[in-house]
């Protein structure tokens, strides 16, 4: 699969799909919110399986029980391609909040 940028409006359809998710400063970003500190850390590590199945790895912030994560494509320009839209309907399909 060729790691080219989607457009716009292919991108704006995914997020249909994709609840919570938004397009911000060419990445697909979504803040998530857990219970306790560890609850947030146990959702990192099932990040990191799914990344790591797929090759493809987010940006990542945590504070305390909150992450947020960034999805875009480094080697397209930072650009959101279908990698992008794939990991985040991964995360989706596990997520717990």
């Amino acid at each position: 699969m060729a790691r080219t940028p989607l457009p716009i409006a292919d991108i704006e359809a995914a997020l249909d799909d994709l609840e919570g998710w938004a397009f911000v400063n060419d990445g697909l970003t979504k803040t998530f919110r857990f219970g306790s500190f560890r609850e947030a850390m146990s959702f990192l590590i099932r990040v990191s399986f799914e990344a790591e199945r797929l090759n493809h790895h987010p940006e990542i912030e945590n504070v305390y029980n909150r992450v947020t994560l960034t999805l875009r494509t480094h080697d397209a320009d930072n650009k959101v391609t279908r990698f992008d839209i794939d990991l985040a309907a991964a995360i989706e399909s596990f997520s717990w909040v």
